[in-house]
């Protein structure tokens, strides 16, 4: 049974900025700490174009080994990109069979709602199980990581 994740931030840009800096954002950037036992990005491989086209895929490699392949596989300028993670190796492969994410741009006030959200499929029953422990922690990346993103869109 799928899992959903989400974490939201609200960042003094506009809208259309807000999506068009975070789209093509290098991702050892912004995941670049550790949180708990979740490793940050470390590089990005065999990336196909610009990342500004669905179907593009490149592979995401961790801190300690684990990578996933990357698909890019929604846009909708300014409001959201969406992408599936696949071929998980590493610490998180026991228990994550695919994820399908997406960042969502919304107005708030004077400026945009950065939401980043995850529908983690288990790989397994047990897996299942183990969901609100890694919910949680993954609740923590991702508050970093959006408090990383307000930082890089406001310099």
């Amino acid at each position: 049974m799928p899992v959903v994740m989400e974490h939201s931030r609200a960042i003094p840009v506009d809208v259309a900025t807000a999506f068009d800096r975070t789209l093509p954002i290098a991702l050892p950037t912004l995941f670049r700490r550790w949180y708990g036992p979740i490793a940050p990005i470390k590089a990005v491989r065999d990336q196909t174009g610009e990342w500004n086209s669905v179907g593009q895929t490149r592979t995401v490699v961790q801190v300690g080994g684990g990578s996933m392949r990357e698909e890019l596989t929604l846009l909708d300028p300014p409001h959201r990109f969406g992408y599936t993670l696949s071929g998980i190796t590493g610490p998180l492969a026991p228990l994550v069979d695919h994820i399908e994410g997406q960042w969502r741009f919304a107005p708030v006030g004077t400026g945009t709602r950065v939401t980043w959200h995850w529908v983690v499929h288990p790989k397994t029953r047990a897996a299942t199980a183990l969901m609100p422990a890694f919910s949680a922690l993954w609740r923590g990346y991702a508050r970093q990581a959006l408090e990383q993103l307000s930082e890089e869109l406001l310099n």
